[in-house]
C-alpha cells in the first residue's frame, strides 16, 4: 500500500489554504476519505492507497468565499479535481495543489 498526503496553497493570498474541503475517491467513484485542510494547507488522516487510479476533488470556491473573495455566479473554478495513479505499491504520493480563483497547478511532489 502508498501514502498519500497532499497540501494546497492559496497562491492568490500566498498562504496555505486552511479549510479547504477535498473528497478522495477511487476511479470508480467510491468515497475513501473527506475531510478539510489544516491551517498548514495539508489533510492528515488520508488512507493508504493500493495500486490504481484516484480523484480527489477540492472546493475551492467555497474556499476563497471563506476568504472574503468575491466570485463571480458561477465561479471559474468550483471544485478542482484531481485524477492520478498510484503504480507503485509501496511508493509515497504528495498531490500538491496550488491555487487563485482563475487558476491552479499539481504535479507529484515528494
Amino acid at each position: 500500500m502508498s501514502t498519500i498526503s497532499t497540501h494546497v496553497l492559496d497562491t492568490a493570498n500566498g498562504c496555505p489554504a486552511a479549510g479547504v474541503a477535498l473528497i478522495l475517491s477511487a476511479a470508480d467513484g467510491t468515497v475513501l476519505f473527506s475531510g478539510v485542510t489544516d491551517a498548514d494547507g495539508r489533510c492528515p488522516g488520508l488512507p493508504m492507497l493500493a495500486v490504481g487510479r484516484y480523484r480527489i476533488t477540492f472546493a475551492v470556491a467555497a474556499y476563497f468565499r471563506g476568504t472574503g473573495a468575491e466570485l463571480p455566479e458561477p465561479p471559474f473554478l468550483d471544485v478542482v479535481p484531481v485524477e492520478f495513479g498510484v503504480a507503485e505499491p509501496a511508493g509515497h504520493y504528495h498531490v500538491p495543489l496550488l491555487v487563485s480563483p482563475y487558476g491552479y497547478s499539481t504535479y507529484r511532489g515528494s
